[in-house]
């Protein structure tokens, strides 16, 4: 099953989706997930899994983070070869001055934006949605 590759198409039909919770990014050495905990994704680099996961589950496992964040789905199948998606949403978030992480899965791509500013996040892409569809 492949994704979607038309730009157009991939903006206007995006769907931002702000799923529950505040998630943090953390790490850890090795290459091994910690018990008890579970990651919503992780990366593996020389310096230690990298692990995105629940803010509560990053605290009853007594591992560090610095930054919390809202987790938005965007509810469109990309393709993994799409051109100039993530430079589009990244151009407007940044415009309002969001950072955003980005996590691509097989079906979807995942932004982690600033928990306090995820709903701006949300409406800031609905717009870029509705824009895009005008066009």
């Amino acid at each position: 099953m492949s994704g979607e590759s038309d730009l157009r198409k991939l903006l206007s039909g995006m769907r931002p989706e702000l799923n529950d919770g505040v998630y943090v990014f953390c790490t850890v050495p090795g290459s091994a997930v910690p018990a008890g905990t579970a990651p919503v994704a992780t990366v593996l680099e020389p310096e230690g899994l990298t692990l995105v996961l629940r803010q509560e589950d990053a605290d009853a496992a007594g591992l560090a983070y610095d930054y919390t964040a809202g987790w938005i789905t965007l509810r469109i199948h990309s393709a993994l070869d799409a051109v100039g998606l993530t430079a589009a949403f990244a151009a407007e978030l940044g415009s309002n001055g969001l950072s955003c992480n980005v996590i691509a899965g097989y079906h979807h791509d995942h932004l982690f934006v600033a928990a306090d500013r995820a709903a701006e996040a949300v409406t800031l892409l609905e717009g870029l949605a509705t824009r895009s569809g005008q066009d």
